[in-house]
Protein backbone atom coordinates (compact mmCIF):
# COMPACT_ATOMS: atom_id res chain seq x y z
CA UNK A 1 0.00 0.00 0.00
CA UNK A 2 1.00 3.66 -0.77
CA UNK A 3 1.60 5.57 2.76
CA UNK A 4 0.05 9.16 2.89
CA UNK A 5 3.55 10.80 2.78
CA UNK A 6 4.18 8.85 -0.75
CA UNK A 7 1.13 9.96 -1.83
CA UNK A 8 1.92 13.13 -0.60
CA UNK A 9 4.84 13.46 -2.60
CA UNK A 10 3.60 12.30 -5.55
CA UNK A 11 0.79 14.67 -5.51
CA UNK A 12 3.62 17.62 -5.16
CA UNK A 13 5.94 16.06 -7.95
CA UNK A 14 2.99 15.86 -10.58
CA UNK A 15 1.88 19.25 -9.21
CA UNK A 16 5.59 20.47 -10.06
CA UNK A 17 5.33 18.77 -13.17
CA UNK A 18 1.81 20.79 -14.09
CA UNK A 19 3.61 23.61 -13.51
CA UNK A 20 6.93 22.91 -15.45
CA UNK A 21 4.89 22.14 -18.47
CA UNK A 22 2.86 25.41 -18.18
CA UNK A 23 5.66 27.19 -18.42
CA UNK A 24 6.97 25.36 -21.32
CA UNK A 25 4.33 26.25 -23.10
CA UNK A 26 3.93 29.85 -22.19
CA UNK A 27 7.33 30.03 -23.25
CA UNK A 28 6.72 28.62 -26.68
CA UNK A 29 3.72 30.79 -26.85
CA UNK A 30 6.10 34.03 -26.44
CA UNK A 31 8.79 32.06 -28.88
CA UNK A 32 5.43 31.53 -31.48
CA UNK A 33 4.18 35.26 -31.05
CA UNK A 34 7.62 37.07 -31.46
CA UNK A 35 8.61 35.51 -34.54
CA UNK A 36 5.11 36.78 -36.05
CA UNK A 37 5.99 40.27 -35.29
CA UNK A 38 9.09 39.43 -36.14
CA UNK A 39 7.50 38.05 -39.73
CA UNK A 40 5.50 41.02 -40.22
CA UNK A 41 7.69 43.61 -39.84
CA UNK A 42 10.03 41.52 -42.28
CA UNK A 43 13.94 41.75 -41.08
CA UNK A 44 15.20 41.37 -45.39
CA UNK A 45 17.36 41.02 -46.02
CA UNK A 46 20.37 39.49 -44.33
CA UNK A 47 20.66 38.76 -40.80
CA UNK A 48 17.60 41.33 -41.63
CA UNK A 49 16.05 40.41 -43.35
CA UNK A 50 18.41 38.22 -38.82
CA UNK A 51 15.12 38.85 -37.26
CA UNK A 52 12.33 40.30 -37.48
CA UNK A 53 11.95 42.04 -34.26
CA UNK A 54 15.23 43.46 -35.20
CA UNK A 55 14.52 45.47 -38.17
CA UNK A 56 12.69 45.06 -41.46
CA UNK A 57 14.76 45.08 -44.19
CA UNK A 58 18.35 43.57 -44.51
CA UNK A 59 21.11 42.52 -46.53
CA UNK A 60 24.17 40.97 -45.82
CA UNK A 61 26.55 39.30 -48.73
CA UNK A 62 28.64 37.31 -46.05
CA UNK A 63 25.86 35.67 -44.16
CA UNK A 64 22.54 33.72 -45.13
CA UNK A 65 19.26 35.08 -44.38
CA UNK A 66 18.33 33.72 -40.80
CA UNK A 67 14.25 35.32 -41.33
CA UNK A 68 11.46 36.85 -43.57
CA UNK A 69 13.85 39.56 -42.50
CA UNK A 70 13.58 43.17 -45.11
CA UNK A 71 12.29 39.81 -44.89
CA UNK A 72 8.74 39.99 -43.67
CA UNK A 73 7.92 36.03 -44.04
CA UNK A 74 4.72 37.23 -44.07
CA UNK A 75 1.54 35.28 -44.94
CA UNK A 76 1.64 34.45 -48.11
CA UNK A 77 -1.14 34.47 -50.89
CA UNK A 78 -2.41 31.63 -53.41
CA UNK A 79 -0.89 30.56 -56.38
CA UNK A 80 -1.83 33.01 -59.04
CA UNK A 81 -0.86 32.60 -62.79
CA UNK A 82 2.60 34.25 -63.77
CA UNK A 83 1.83 37.42 -65.24
CA UNK A 84 4.96 38.12 -66.20
CA UNK A 85 6.90 37.12 -69.28
CA UNK A 86 9.89 35.38 -69.78
CA UNK A 87 13.20 36.32 -68.93
CA UNK A 88 15.69 38.22 -71.53
CA UNK A 89 18.77 36.17 -72.08
CA UNK A 90 22.02 36.84 -70.24
CA UNK A 91 22.88 36.02 -67.01
CA UNK A 92 23.85 38.04 -63.31
CA UNK A 93 27.28 39.41 -64.14
CA UNK A 94 29.88 38.48 -60.50
CA UNK A 95 30.67 42.34 -59.60
CA UNK A 96 32.11 43.33 -56.41
CA UNK A 97 34.49 46.09 -55.16
CA UNK A 98 35.69 46.92 -52.15
CA UNK A 99 34.96 50.39 -51.02
CA UNK A 100 31.50 52.55 -52.06
CA UNK A 101 32.24 54.63 -55.17
CA UNK A 102 33.38 57.89 -55.80
CA UNK A 103 31.15 61.20 -55.93
CA UNK A 104 29.93 61.69 -59.53
CA UNK A 105 26.84 62.75 -59.89
CA UNK A 106 25.39 66.10 -59.17
CA UNK A 107 23.13 67.17 -56.63
CA UNK A 108 21.67 70.04 -59.02
CA UNK A 109 20.48 67.64 -61.82
CA UNK A 110 17.48 65.19 -62.12
CA UNK A 111 17.69 61.54 -62.32
CA UNK A 112 15.77 58.78 -63.18
CA UNK A 113 15.97 55.10 -63.05
CA UNK A 114 13.95 53.03 -65.33
CA UNK A 115 14.05 49.12 -64.43
CA UNK A 116 13.09 46.86 -67.30
CA UNK A 117 11.72 44.25 -65.81
CA UNK A 118 9.76 40.40 -67.33
CA UNK A 119 6.39 42.30 -66.28
CA UNK A 120 6.94 45.67 -67.62
CA UNK A 121 8.80 48.97 -67.12
CA UNK A 122 9.44 50.53 -63.72
CA UNK A 123 9.88 54.16 -63.60
CA UNK A 124 11.70 55.65 -60.88
CA UNK A 125 12.26 59.85 -59.86
CA UNK A 126 15.63 59.47 -57.60
CA UNK A 127 15.84 61.80 -54.42
CA UNK A 128 19.51 63.38 -54.42
CA UNK A 129 18.84 64.58 -51.33
CA UNK A 130 19.96 60.50 -50.51
CA UNK A 131 23.14 62.01 -52.59
CA UNK A 132 25.24 58.74 -51.73
CA UNK A 133 22.54 55.83 -52.45
CA UNK A 134 21.81 57.67 -55.81
CA UNK A 135 25.26 57.46 -56.70
CA UNK A 136 25.98 53.98 -56.03
CA UNK A 137 22.87 53.52 -58.31
CA UNK A 138 24.11 55.18 -61.28
CA UNK A 139 27.36 53.67 -60.97
CA UNK A 140 25.82 49.81 -60.38
CA UNK A 141 23.87 50.08 -62.79
CA UNK A 142 26.47 51.97 -65.45
CA UNK A 143 28.08 48.08 -64.75
CA UNK A 144 25.56 46.08 -65.33
CA UNK A 145 25.47 44.88 -61.69
CA UNK A 146 21.04 44.40 -61.46
CA UNK A 147 20.68 43.06 -65.42
CA UNK A 148 19.15 40.07 -65.18
CA UNK A 149 18.75 39.68 -61.46
CA UNK A 150 15.30 38.85 -58.86
CA UNK A 151 13.44 40.82 -57.03
CA UNK A 152 13.47 38.19 -54.35
CA UNK A 153 11.07 38.57 -51.95
CA UNK A 154 6.72 40.19 -52.12
CA UNK A 155 5.29 41.03 -48.84
CA UNK A 156 1.88 40.93 -48.92
CA UNK A 157 0.91 40.90 -45.50
CA UNK A 158 1.59 43.44 -42.54
CA UNK A 159 3.93 45.72 -44.67
CA UNK A 160 3.64 45.82 -48.92
CA UNK A 161 6.66 45.87 -50.91
CA UNK A 162 8.74 43.95 -53.62
CA UNK A 163 12.10 43.61 -52.75
CA UNK A 164 14.96 43.60 -55.33
CA UNK A 165 18.65 44.14 -56.01
CA UNK A 166 20.24 41.05 -54.86
CA UNK A 167 23.03 39.34 -57.47
CA UNK A 168 22.36 35.92 -55.11
CA UNK A 169 18.46 36.13 -55.36
CA UNK A 170 18.43 34.93 -51.93
CA UNK A 171 18.42 38.28 -49.79
CA UNK A 172 21.88 37.30 -49.11
CA UNK A 173 24.05 39.36 -51.93
CA UNK A 174 24.72 43.22 -52.38
CA UNK A 175 28.12 44.62 -53.86
CA UNK A 176 30.72 44.24 -51.47
CA UNK A 177 30.55 48.29 -49.88
CA UNK A 178 28.37 50.06 -47.49
CA UNK A 179 26.57 53.36 -47.67
CA UNK A 180 25.52 55.59 -45.27
CA UNK A 181 21.95 55.50 -44.03
CA UNK A 182 20.00 59.43 -46.09
CA UNK A 183 17.10 61.13 -45.80
CA UNK A 184 15.49 59.29 -42.71
CA UNK A 185 13.76 62.66 -41.95
CA UNK A 186 12.44 62.89 -45.22
CA UNK A 187 8.42 64.83 -45.02
CA UNK A 188 7.20 62.01 -47.09
CA UNK A 189 7.32 59.18 -43.97
CA UNK A 190 4.98 60.63 -41.67
CA UNK A 191 3.97 58.61 -38.49
CA UNK A 192 6.33 55.52 -39.58
CA UNK A 193 4.82 54.71 -42.86
CA UNK A 194 6.23 54.57 -46.07
CA UNK A 195 3.61 55.41 -48.37
CA UNK A 196 3.09 53.99 -51.35
CA UNK A 197 5.51 54.67 -54.54
CA UNK A 198 8.25 54.84 -52.17
CA UNK A 199 11.58 53.29 -53.19
CA UNK A 200 14.14 52.81 -50.26
CA UNK A 201 17.01 50.96 -49.21
CA UNK A 202 17.39 47.55 -46.86
CA UNK A 203 19.82 47.34 -44.54
CA UNK A 204 21.35 45.36 -41.43
CA UNK A 205 19.84 48.22 -38.87
CA UNK A 206 18.79 46.48 -35.64
CA UNK A 207 15.98 48.74 -33.50
CA UNK A 208 16.26 46.38 -30.41
CA UNK A 209 20.17 46.89 -30.43
CA UNK A 210 20.65 50.28 -32.22
CA UNK A 211 23.15 48.12 -34.37
CA UNK A 212 23.58 48.19 -38.29
CA UNK A 213 23.56 51.43 -38.81
CA UNK A 214 25.12 52.62 -42.76
CA UNK A 215 24.64 49.02 -44.03
CA UNK A 216 22.86 49.23 -47.21
CA UNK A 217 24.43 47.97 -49.79
CA UNK A 218 22.11 47.38 -53.60
CA UNK A 219 19.05 45.76 -52.22
CA UNK A 220 15.98 47.73 -51.90
CA UNK A 221 12.61 47.97 -51.47
CA UNK A 222 9.35 49.20 -53.78
CA UNK A 223 6.02 50.10 -51.95
CA UNK A 224 3.28 48.93 -53.56
CA UNK A 225 1.09 50.25 -50.31
CA UNK A 226 0.93 52.31 -47.56
CA UNK A 227 2.99 50.10 -45.05
CA UNK A 228 4.28 50.60 -41.21
CA UNK A 229 7.46 50.91 -41.27
CA UNK A 230 9.77 53.02 -38.87
CA UNK A 231 12.08 55.66 -40.66
CA UNK A 232 14.75 53.36 -40.40
CA UNK A 233 15.62 52.73 -44.36
CA UNK A 234 17.14 55.12 -46.77
CA UNK A 235 13.63 56.72 -49.36
CA UNK A 236 15.82 57.75 -52.28
CA UNK A 237 12.87 57.02 -55.12
CA UNK A 238 9.32 57.82 -56.19
CA UNK A 239 7.59 54.98 -58.48
CA UNK A 240 5.99 56.54 -61.74
CA UNK A 241 2.28 56.01 -62.20
CA UNK A 242 2.63 53.04 -65.38
CA UNK A 243 5.10 51.67 -62.57
CA UNK A 244 3.05 51.22 -59.78
CA UNK A 245 0.80 49.41 -62.09
CA UNK A 246 3.51 47.17 -62.73
CA UNK A 247 4.12 46.63 -58.97
CA UNK A 248 0.05 45.93 -58.48
CA UNK A 249 -0.02 43.28 -61.07
CA UNK A 250 2.68 41.51 -59.42
CA UNK A 251 1.57 41.89 -56.06
CA UNK A 252 -2.10 40.63 -57.18
CA UNK A 253 -0.04 37.38 -58.53
CA UNK A 254 0.47 36.94 -55.00
CA UNK A 255 3.44 35.17 -53.09
CA UNK A 256 4.83 31.45 -52.08
CA UNK A 257 5.28 30.61 -48.91
CA UNK A 258 8.31 31.42 -46.83
CA UNK A 259 11.18 29.55 -48.06
CA UNK A 260 12.82 27.24 -45.20
CA UNK A 261 16.28 28.25 -45.19
CA UNK A 262 15.91 32.21 -46.42
CA UNK A 263 12.57 33.32 -44.61
CA UNK A 264 12.13 34.68 -47.96
CA UNK A 265 8.69 34.81 -49.19
CA UNK A 266 9.34 34.98 -53.43
CA UNK A 267 6.60 36.54 -55.69
CA UNK A 268 4.91 34.14 -57.70
CA UNK A 269 5.27 36.50 -60.71
CA UNK A 270 8.63 35.84 -61.98
CA UNK A 271 10.32 39.09 -61.50
CA UNK A 272 13.44 39.69 -63.25
CA UNK A 273 14.89 43.06 -63.89
CA UNK A 274 16.52 42.71 -67.64
CA UNK A 275 17.90 45.77 -67.62
CA UNK A 276 18.32 49.07 -65.25
CA UNK A 277 19.44 52.12 -66.39
CA UNK A 278 19.81 55.75 -64.68
CA UNK A 279 19.65 59.08 -66.72
CA UNK A 280 20.56 62.47 -65.59
CA UNK A 281 18.24 65.22 -66.74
Amino acid sequence: MVSQEQRRRQLAREKFLRQQQRRTDARRKTRVRNSVVGAVLGVVVVGSLVSYTAGAFTSDDKKADTSAQVSPSASATSKAPDPCAKPAAGSVKKLSWKKEPAMTIDTSAKYTMNLATTCGDIGITLNTAAPHTVNSFNFLAGQGFFDHTKCHRLVTSGIYVLQCGDPKGTGTGGPGYTIPDENLKDKSLKGNVYPAGTVAMANQYNAQTQQGRNSGGSQFFLVYQDSPLPADYTPFGTISDAGMKVLKKIAAAGAQPADPTTGNTAPNATVVINKATVTKS
